[in-house]
């Protein structure tokens, strides 16, 4: 059976850990050569290194905060010199920004949207005049459950993500008949190092572990690979006619009814 991503190219940001490692480390074993975006340099570059080794893809380290646009253009313009196009777009950069609405400091509200929001907006405009001319590309934005459902304590996080599913709809649409997908996929808890830092950082983390397993109806906490399958997925040509949509992976916590 051949890889699913064979003969394909994509780009990927936050790339360095969780989430974003773990789709650059599937793409690889698919058959993808990478471009793999992240701000921090040392992750990147040992990854690209690593997936290169026990893959043999073409692995390209790029260095870049997605909300410096120009860095942006420049990172992609390296990657079609290396790699000579792109047909897919993973957007995973992000960061948690979860405070008081009435103590949030306006440097943490524009934090939140610009990497959560207008990052991804710079990803997708770099590489889309080129899927444009191609007739052909795949975006996936790693969006969050918290743009489905509101939970107590973490604005202004939800509004880039239901922003985030927002524009993944309306690109979808926009494009749809120029040989262009765009879909999401919002993530409920995943164990990724930025989960494992805030357990740790509970009173009790082994208990905090345990009540959160025990809030969803699989009563464990999500892995990286599983999304990663997920975006697997969605970026293939299996999943052409699926398009402007969001897929949750939750394990189902969000269908719960609270009483």
């Amino acid at each position: 059976m051949n890889p699913r991503l064979e003969r394909k190219t994509a780009l990927i940001t936050g790339a360095g850990s969780g989430i974003g490692g773990a789709i650059a480390a599937l793409f690889a074993q698919e058959g993808a050569d990478l471009a793999l975006l992240d701000r921090d340099a040392e992750a990147v570059d040992q990854l690209s290194r690593k997936l290169h080794a026990d893959t043999g893809r073409r692995c390209i380290p790029l260095h870049a905060d997605v909300t410096d646009a120009e860095r942006v253009n420049s990172c992609f313009a390296q990657a079609i010199d290396k790699l000579g196009r792109i047909d897919i777009l993973i957007n995973c950069a992000g960061i948690n920004v979860f405070q008081d609405p009435l103590t949030l400091q306006a440097a943490d509200w524009e934090r939140c949207l610009d990497v959560n929001l207008r990052g991804v907006w710079h990803c997708i405009r770099a590489v889309l005049p080129s899927m444009l001319a191609a007739g052909y590309g795949h975006v996936v934005n790693i969006a969050s459950v918290h743009g489905h459902k509101i939970i107590p304590g973490s604005f202004p996080y939800p509004v880039a993500k239901h922003a985030l599913i927002g524009l993944t709809r309306s690109l979808g649409i926009e494009y749809a008949d120029r040989g262009i997908r765009v879909n999401s996929i919002s993530p409920g808890l995943i164990m990724t190092p930025a989960a494992e830092r805030w357990l740790a950082s509970c009173p009790d983390p082994d208990a905090e572990r345990r009540r959160q397993a025990d809030l969803l109806p699989c009563k464990r906490i999500g892995e990286a690979s599983e999304v990663a399958y997920a975006a697997l997925f969605l970026a293939s040509d299996e999943a052409r006619f699926i398009n402007a949509t969001d897929v949750l992976i939750d394990g189902g916590r969000s269908q719960l009814y609270h009483a």
